[in-house]
């Protein structure tokens, strides 16, 4: 009797269990990924809505310290040291909060992320880093808040706040240059015609040593049998930018008779136009 008992009150246990009601949350959780040229930030945020309700200056007080969400912390983390407004953002992981005002809003990176809201006693000691930074009202009011990064180049990015009618956007750089020069000195400590190409197509892109890409890019084609057309078109690219404007055409018609052979037609016409283009006078 008492085994059947037992495993009766198991059975309604797991269908208690199993019969919790779900509802979706008034304010959902969001995750927001973003590599920032080499650098990984994340956003995690609740999304509280407007609901008819006047939000800044009243939902949200002017002048006073916000969460920038609901419930437990917003928070955002940086994988390497970043530049806000002049001043080093250590690498790691902070809540956000801010101080909307009119015209302008405080953001705040706190070094304590595990409070509900607000902390029960503000520590500027854990003040990693406060800025300021310019409000902009909005054509069309946003219901639900948004943050998200945007703006992306290699180096920089802005982290952008958008709620009711207004916005908000902070710039952040981040250490791209020296993290890939840091990957790209290692590597060529034992390159290969890749690793030298990788470097060259780097420099170039990002337009910083266009001499030392050129080295880079010759010294991938001598260690590289076939001479791929893509090397070889990375070349002339090159001495197009340096103005060698013959070199160029030179090893553009080499590129192109590669990527015929390799039946690349994307590449045969990218070195034909560039050919065409380099040859004007």
């Amino acid at each position: 009797m008492k085994k059947i008992i037992f495993a009766l009150a198991v059975f309604i246990s797991q269908f208690v269990a199993d019969a919790q009601i779900k509802t979706p949350q008034a304010s959902p959780r969001a995750i927001v990924s973003q590599m920032v040229g080499l650098t990984e930030v994340e956003l995690n945020y609740s999304r509280p809505g407007a609901k008819g309700r006047p939000v800044f200056g009243n939902l949200v007080p002017f002048g006073k310290l916000w969460r920038t969400g609901a419930n437990e912390n917003t928070t955002i983390s940086f994988s390497d040291d970043v530049i806000i407004d002049g001043k080093t953002l250590k690498k790691g992981k902070y809540a956000l909060y801010s101080v909307p005002r009119i015209e302008s809003w405080d953001i705040i990176f706190y070094t304590s992320t595990d409070n509900w809201g607000l902390p029960q006693e503000f520590d500027e000691a854990k003040v990693a880093l406060r800025t300021t930074v310019k409000e902009e009202a909005l054509s069309k009011p946003v219901e639900s808040l948004t943050i998200n990064i945007s703006g992306l180049d290699t180096s920089s990015a802005f982290l952008e706040i958008f709620w009711e009618n207004s916005s908000v956007a902070l710039k952040f750089e981040v250490p791209t240059q020296k993290t890939a020069m840091a990957s790209i000195e290692k590597v060529l400590g034992g390159p290969t015609a890749n690793d030298y190409y990788s470097a060259a197509n780097f420099l170039f892109q990002s337009n910083t040593d266009i001499a030392k890409s050129l080295v880079y890019v010759n010294k991938s084609l001598e260690l590289s049998k076939d001479k791929p057309f893509w090397f070889l078109r990375l070349k002339s690219l090159i001495q197009a930018k340096q103005g060698d404007k013959s070199g160029a055409i030179e090893t553009a018609k080499l590129s192109m008779e590669a990527a015929e052979e390799a039946k690349n037609q994307d590449y045969v016409k990218m070195n034909r136009d560039s050919i065409a283009e380099w040859s004007k006078k």
